[in-house]
């Protein structure tokens, strides 16, 4: 699979059920993926006392599936991140 560059925010779900915390990646309108996928990717960018709900990033993201879990954009928590807006 191949890693793309793309635009995510952090953000509170409507309903978190079946998801872990609170605050979530998603991508940001007008990127190449659909806002409603989730990006599984390093916990500091979910953190508010780091970055407040709404900053947005800029991630490489690949675009992976569970068995049975749908589609979500996987950033590796190494891979380097770039803060975009607060």
């Amino acid at each position: 699979m191949s890693r793309t560059a793309t635009a995510s925010s952090n953000y509170y779900p409507d309903s978190t059920a079946g998801l872990h915390g609170p605050i979530h990646i998603r991508p940001v309108p007008g990127q190449q993926f659909p806002t409603h996928l989730h990006v599984e990717c390093s916990k500091d960018l979910v953190n508010p006392k780091i970055h407040p709900v709404g900053t947005r990033f800029r991630l490489r993201v690949k675009l992976t599936d569970r068995e049975g879990g749908g589609e979500f954009l996987y950033s590796y928590f190494g891979w380097p991140v770039e803060v975009v807006e607060r």
